[in-house]
């Protein structure tokens, strides 16, 4: 299993916001709801949008292409089950995220 590498401090992604971060050579989309954080694939499998600058409504983030939404919590595509992406551990410790991938 790999290890978490540090992503961003806390103070880098507001509220309500989301992120692309890389991690050993993976784009991934990093988001804050309300204080809590969430990372999954950032490659929307409808066609390829970076989920990443999608816009959050609380749990659930649009892909800035089509529209297509996903739930940050498990990467389950609300659209068709069949195109989730997979989901990311996460730990915040000393106001710093980082991210098991």
């Amino acid at each position: 299993m790999s290890d978490f590498v540090r992503v961003a401090a806390v103070a880098e992604i507001p509220a309500g916001e989301g992120r692309t971060v890389e991690v050993s050579g993976r784009q991934i989309a990093l988001f804050n709801s309300g204080g809590e954080f969430y990372a999954i694939d950032n490659i929307c499998k409808h066609k390829g949008g970076p989920l990443g600058e999608g816009e959050l409504d609380d749990k659930t983030v649009l892909c800035p292409l089509h529209g297509w939404a996903y739930d940050i919590t498990s990467g389950e595509c609300l659209e068709d089950d069949a195109c989730s992406v997979e989901r990311f551990e996460i730990k915040v410790e000393n106001g710093e995220v980082w991210v098991r991938a």
